[in-house]
């Protein structure tokens, strides 16, 4: 679509003007120090802004990162800091930017996927992203919480520890238990330094971050989290654990904090800390869309990850926003070896490019995206035999890796 505000990367200079636009957007004042975390990590030459002459009216951001995939890391562009001003909206801009980032993105041989956190679960579909992963967010009574007397909790210790001890501890165990679920993407140190801004004004009231960190016996740290508390709940930002044992000694934790009646948490849909609880009930949670995958290129993000069992099978694929991905595939599965090649063979399974990156995690299913019709079985058996292969161990589970909105 044609639109009359020029798209071009910004250049560093201009960061200010693209802020406001951003801050703006999300309803929220600018002032020196509300997206510095988003100055350290940006990237010009990836972020594009629309303008309307001389000024800024809307524009995206890419965050290059390693994504885990069922069997495998890959490349991801992270799709970022989406915004169009009020006074500019559905004049084509935002559909302008996602064309241009998804058309470079394949003609230069940049990332084959492409995710992002939805601000609205609207907006996206039409441009061929779908909800790979979904979110838990817990809250817990803890006069209620009692883990059941047969939990193994191990031996560990657990420790407060200030930001800058607790930092390298946690890099280490964040580096491991990533490569375990699909969804994390990796933390380099500006993604590091984003993550722990804890300026006063980005608390909402509650308390400084406090960080406690788990280690074994044998000095191994195997396990950490970070929090903040409120009127009484203790508001767990992040957690994250290499050992069963170290996440039921964090959990531990918080349910016996003086203080506090009451915890939040967001974490995977099949969390197990419910399974550790004599009362499963305390644990409440409502489920909410969380990453939103888009297949750059379908053969090279398909041969990018590993599939459950052996499979082989023709999809026909359509994309009416990225034409180029339009045709039929070969994908083939067997063990460590994954080819995805253009056939003209018979097709197997019809689909739409948005359910391939629905179940590219391995979250949601073929076989229920085909109970939903957006699916054609054109073989039998062919889609039981896919919907298997491209199934997770676990659930799929993104955890945000920023202060501010960001992928």
């Amino acid at each position: 679509m044609n639109t009359p505000y020029p798209l071009r990367t910004i250049e560093a200079h201009e960061f200010d003007a693209w802020a406001r636009m951003i801050t703006t957007t999300y309803g929220q004042d600018w002032r020196e120090g509300s997206l510095r975390g988003a100055r350290s990590v940006i990237e010009p030459e990836r972020t594009l802004a629309a303008y309307d002459g001389q000024d800024i009216v809307g524009g995206a951001s890419i965050y290059g990162r390693s994504l885990t995939v069922p069997g495998a890391c890959t490349p991801v562009a992270g799709i970022t800091l989406v915004a169009v001003l009020p006074t500019h909206r559905r004049r084509g801009i935002l559909t302008a930017v996602m064309r241009r980032q998804l058309t470079e993105l394949h003609e230069t041989g940049g990332e084959a996927v492409a995710a992002l956190n939805a601000a609205e679960a609207t907006i996206y579909g039409r441009f061929g992203y779908a909800v790979a992963s979904h979110l838990a967010r817990l809250q817990g009574d803890k006069r209620d919480m009692t883990m059941r007397p047969d939990t193994d909790a191990g031996a560990g210790t657990l420790r407060l520890l200030d930001a800058e001890r607790a930092r390298p501890l946690l890099e280490k165990v964040h580096d491991t238990a990533r490569l375990r679920t699909a969804g994390w993407v990796d933390r380099t140190e500006k993604y590091w330094d984003a993550r722990l801004l804890d300026a006063e004004h980005t608390r909402g009231g509650a308390t400084a971050l406090r960080f406690v960190v788990h280690t074994e016996p044998g000095g191994e740290v195997t396990g950490y989290a970070f929090y903040r508390s409120r009127e009484s709940t203790v508001h767990i930002v992040e957690l994250a654990a290499t050992t069963r044992q170290s996440y039921a000694a964090l959990w531990r934790y918080f349910i016996d904090l003086d203080g506090h009646d009451r915890l939040t948490y967001e974490g995977a849909v099949d969390e197990p800390l419910p399974h550790l609880l004599l009362n499963p009930r305390a644990a409440r949670t409502s489920v909410v869309d969380n990453l939103w995958v888009r297949l750059v290129d379908v053969d090279r993000a398909l041969a990018a990850r590993r599939y459950s069992t052996g499979l082989d099978v023709v999809l026909e694929v359509e994309d009416t926003f990225c034409p180029w991905n339009t045709g039929r595939y070969r994908l083939y599965a067997d063990d460590d070896t994954v080819t995805c090649e253009r056939t003209r063979t018979r097709a197997d399974l019809r689909l739409t490019v948005a359910e391939l990156g629905a179940a590219y995690l391995g979250g949601p299913t073929l076989a229920g995206l085909s109970a939903a019709g957006r699916i054609e079985e054109l073989r039998p058996g062919a889609l039981a035999a896919a919907s298997l292969a491209f199934r997770g161990p676990r659930e799929p589970f993104h955890v945000s890796g920023a202060a501010f909105p960001a992928f």
